[in-house]
C-alpha cells in the first residue's frame, strides 16, 4: 500500500510579508508586492522584494552573515514551518529530510565577490564559496532543523519548488523518509539577473503603475517581474502525523513531471510534454480532470508561456475549471514560485476562497479556452487544486493537492 503524504505546516517570505498568512491576506485582498527599484544600471526598474524581512533581525547578524540571501529567505521560511507543524526545534533524525530548490541559488554572493575583485580586492569572503552554491540553502535548513536523512537541492529553473516537494513526497512514499522539509527559495533582484532576464526578452521593465506591470493571460501582457522569496512546507507520512497528533492542512495527492526536450529558454509551443506532467500529477493521484475545482497557474505574463499554458489547461481540464495567477501580485518568485503557490493552493482548499488575477482586464482571446478568475475573488468548494510550474530549460512540475 502506497503511504499518503501529507502537509502539516507551511512558511513563507515574500514580497507581500515576512510570513504565509501575511501573504495570503495581501492577496486575497489583492495587494501587490511589485515596486519601483533603483534602475540606474538596468533598463528594469521594477521588482519583488521582501521589503519587510531583515535578516540580522530574523536570524542574528552573525548567522545572517553566513548565507546568501536565498539561504536566508528559505531558513526563515523553514522555520516557520516547522512551527506551525509542532515539530522540535532540532530533530537529530535520519527520517528527517530536506529538498529545497532553487533556481539561481547564491547569485547575490556570487555578484558581490565579482564586482569586489573587479574593484581591486585581492581575495574574497571566505562565506562566498558555501554561500553561493545551490545546495546552501538546502544544507543550511538540514544543518538548523538537525535533519540527517537525504538533502536534495533540485535545480530546474522555475519548477524547482514545484519538484522539491513532489521529490519530497516521493521520499515519504519509498519509505526512505517519515518528515521533509521541502520547498524553494531565490533572490535575484540584482543587475545580472534583471538584465539577463531584459535580455532575453521575458522581464517587464516597468513603464507605469509597478503594481499593474505584471499582467498574466491579459492581452496587453508585457513580461514578468522577478521577484524574490521562499516557501517550505512540512510533508509527513500520514501515520508519521496522526501518531503524533499533527493536525493535517491538505494531503499531496499525485506529481508529474516531464521535459519539453526543445528550447533552453521557450516553452515547446504545443505544449505535448507539459501536457504529459499534468496527466501524470492527476494519474498518479487518481484524480479525474472533472474533480479538479481550481488551478493556480504558473502564470508568469510572457506571451507565449501564457499561451501555451492555457492551451494546454483547456486540453485536460477544460474550460470549467477556475484559474488564477497569484504572480500578478507577488511576481516571478524563481525557483520560490512553486512552493508559493502550491502553499496558496493549500489555502484555497482550507477557506474556499480563490484569489483573483490582478491586472487581467482584457483576456487575451488565445487564452480564453480556460476561466481565468478575474475582478473579485470566488468563494468555492474546492477538494482537489492543481498546481503547475514550467521553467526555462523545458521543465514541466505538476503536483495535485487534496483537502485533508
Amino acid at each position: 500500500m502506497r503511504r499518503r503524504v501529507v502537509i502539516t505546516g507551511m512558511g513563507a517570505v515574500t514580497p507581500l510579508a515576512s510570513d504565509l498568512p501575511g501573504t495570503w491576506q495581501a492577496l486575497c485582498e489583492g495587494r501587490s508586492g511589485i515596486r519601483e527599484i533603483d534602475g540606474a544600471h538596468n533598463a528594469v526598474r521594477i521588482a519583488g522584494q521582501a521589503v519587510d524581512f531583515d535578516p540580522n533581525t530574523a536570524l542574528g547578524t552573525r548567522t545572517a552573515r553566513q548565507f546568501d540571501r536565498y539561504t536566508q529567505l528559505a531558513l526563515v521560511a523553514a522555520r516557520e514551518a516547522r512551527a506551525v507543524a509542532g515539530l522540535p526545534g532540532r530533530s537529530g533524525d535520519e527520517r528527517w529530510a530536506t529538498v529545497i530548490g532553487t533556481g539561481l541559488g547564491g547569485i547575490g554572493s556570487h555578484e558581490r565577490a565579482v564586482l569586489a575583485l573587479a574593484a581591486g580586492r585581492r581575495s574574497g569572503s571566505a562565506y562566498t564559496a558555501v554561500a553561493m552554491v545551490p545546495s546552501a540553502a538546502a544544507a543550511a535548513v538540514a544543518i538548523e532543523s538537525g535533519a540527517q536523512g537525504p538533502a536534495l537541492a533540485p535545480g530546474t529553473a522555475c519548477a524547482s519548488g514545484t519538484d522539491a516537494i513532489g521529490l519530497g513526497a516521493d521520499l515519504i512514499r519509498l519509505g526512505r523518509a517519515d518528515v521533509v522539509l521541502a520547498g524553494g527559495a531565490d533572490a535575484p533582484v540584482g543587475p545580472v539577473a534583471l538584465s539577463a532576464f531584459n535580455a532575453v526578452g521575458a522581464a517587464a521593465t516597468g513603464d507605469g503603475d509597478p503594481a499593474s506591470a505584471c499582467r498574466p493571460f491579459a492581452v496587453d501582457r508585457t513580461g514578468l517581474v522577478v521577484a524574490e522569496g521562499a516557501a517550505v512546507v512540512v510533508l509527513e507520512s500520514a501515520e508519521h502525523a496522526a501518531g503524533r497528533g499533527a493536525t493535517a492542512l491538505a494531503e499531496v495527492l499525485g506529481y508529474g513531471s516531464s521535459n519539453d526536450a526543445h528550447h533552453l529558454s521557450a516553452p515547446a509551443a504545443d505544449g505535448v510534454a507539459a501536457t504529459r506532467a499534468l496527466r501524470a500529477a492527476l494519474r498518479d493521484a487518481q484524480v479525474s480532470p472533472e474533480q479538479v475545482g481550481y488551478v493556480n497557474a504558473h502564470g508568469t505574463g510572457t506571451v507565449l508561456n501564457d499561451r501555451v499554458e492555457a492551451r494546454v489547461l483547456a486540453g485536460v481540464l477544460g474550460a470549467r475549471t477556475p484559474v488564477s495567477s497569484t504572480k500578478s501580485m507577488t511576481g516571478h518568485l524563481m525557483g520560490a514560485c512553486g512552493a508559493l503557490e502550491a502553499a496558496v493552493c493549500v489555502q484555497v482548499l482550507r477557506t474556499g476562497i480563490v484569489p483573483a488575477t490582478r491586472n487581467c482586464h482584457e483576456l487575451d482571446p488565445e487564452c480564453a479556452g480556460i476561466d481565468v478568475v478575474r475582478g473579485d475573488n470566488r468563494a468555492m468548494d474546492v477538494s482537489v487544486a492543481v498546481s503547475p510550474s514550467f521553467g526555462f530549460g523545458g521543465y514541466n512540475a505538476v503536483l495535485t493537492l487534496g483537502r485533508a
